[in-house]
């Protein structure tokens, strides 16, 4: 394989994701004052505003998806991952808090939300590992893991409040940010710019003064983007470049970002490796364990209930994806910042998140024994269904 050929296959894979937060386990672990000063001027920047793009681009998963013909065309198809990501929030919370009070460690108690994150980024590099192109778990996990974050963003407000949520702030400007985005759609406009910076940074200044997590900015105005009625694969850029406003921004800001995910795992993966706790385990088996059996749980309950299964999948599907969806690494750093102060407890549950990566490797196990090949195909490998 060429120089280039190899390059294309990092970038492809969304490898830099890894290899900066390789990098930022090494730093970390070698000079941690000065990481730590780098990752605290760098956080804001990378975190709150460049990772606006890379939610951009799961919405626009989430959103082709969602088209006639999609793997969430339907209501009652889109509302299964819904439930499955309420049931993968609330089977790994019950389940720390349960093993801390029988254990005898009331006093992490405090904690019992940090295994309810899932990390979008980590767990859908990871399920590109397992699944192969345009498959239905792909738009599955990725609306999963955008609700279980605005559903963790929810409890941080509620049990974890910081500052001061601004509903009524929030409310006043993220109207004319949807009002904007919906003229821009009615009036034709091809160019995705007005809706990044006209609709997408009223939507950002809505979520930041509002109090909420302002990465998620893109996430509301994507829908308004003049779309094809075609499904194509999130960072895939194997096709001529499309005329539609929404294809035409996914192209564009596909290279930058990678770039962009190389930064986001060099700020947020520089975790020392020597400590370990009570709170480590705790973490790291409530998410690798408790959130795919939350998810598996709650998706077999929707089914029962008459909700329609995603078409193709089956139930190692779900189970793959569950435990990818386990991979909780930066929303559970933050949920873990936020329940305990620096110290001891906080440095074995931010180690207990670190823990999570190992979901990935059984989820690619899972995938392999099941069949599961990630090359590019149309045919669906052969599996029990629903």
């Amino acid at each position: 394989m060429t120089v280039r050929g190899r390059l294309a296959f990092v970038i492809d894979n969304s490898l830099l994701l890894i290899v900066g937060s390789v990098a930022a386990l090494i730093w970390a672990n070698t000079e941690p004052l000065s990481y730590r000063r780098f990752a605290t001027d760098a956080r804001f920047i990378v975190n709150d505003i460049a990772m606006v793009f890379f939610f951009a681009m799961a919405a626009k998963e989430i959103v082709e998806a969602t088209l006639p013909g999609g793997a969430l065309a339907s209501r009652r198809e889109a509302a299964v991952p819904l439930l499955a990501a309420a049931g993968g929030m609330a089977a790994p919370a019950v389940m720390y808090a349960v093993a801390a009070t029988a254990l005898g460690y009331r006093e992490l108690l405090r904690g019992w939300a940090i295994p309810c994150a899932t990390d979008i980024a980590f767990s859908y590099l990871a399920a590109r590992f397992v699944f192969p192109a345009r498959h239905p778990a792909i738009p599955f996990l990725l609306l999963l893991a955008v609700a279980d974050d605005a559903l963790g963003l929810v409890l941080l407000a509620a049990f974890y409040p910081s500052h001061t949520i601004s509903p009524g702030l929030f409310v006043v400007l993220m109207l004319p940010a949807l009002a904007a985005a919906w003229a821009l759609k009615s009036l034709s406009v091809r160019s995705f710019w007005p809706y990044v910076g006209a609709a997408g940074a009223l939507s950002w200044a809505a979520l930041y003064f509002g109090g909420l997590h302002p990465a998620l900015a893109l996430v509301p105005i994507v829908p308004f983007m003049p779309t094809e009625k075609r499904y194509h694969e999130l960072f895939e850029v194997t096709e001529p470049r499309k005329v539609d406003t929404l294809n035409s921004f996914a192209e564009w800001w596909h290279l930058p970002t990678q770039g962009i995910l190389f930064f986001f795992g060099l700020v947020n993966a520089g975790v020392g490796l020597s400590t370990f706790g009570p709170a480590t385990w705790l973490v790291t088996l409530s998410l690798v364990i408790g959130k795919p059996a939350g998810i598996f749980i709650a998706t077999v309950l929707a089914l029962a209930a008459g909700l329609r299964k995603p078409a193709r999948m089956s139930y190692v599907d779900v189970l793959v994806v569950g435990v990818t969806a386990g991979i909780g690494f930066t929303v559970a750093l933050f949920f873990a910042a936020a329940a305990f102060p620096p110290g001891n407890v906080l440095d074995h549950a931010k180690m207990g998140a670190l823990l999570s990566f190992s979901a990935a490797p059984i989820a690619i196990g899972i995938g392999r024994l099941a069949g599961l090949r990630p090359e590019r195909r149309k045919r669906h490998v052969q599996g029990a269904s629903f």
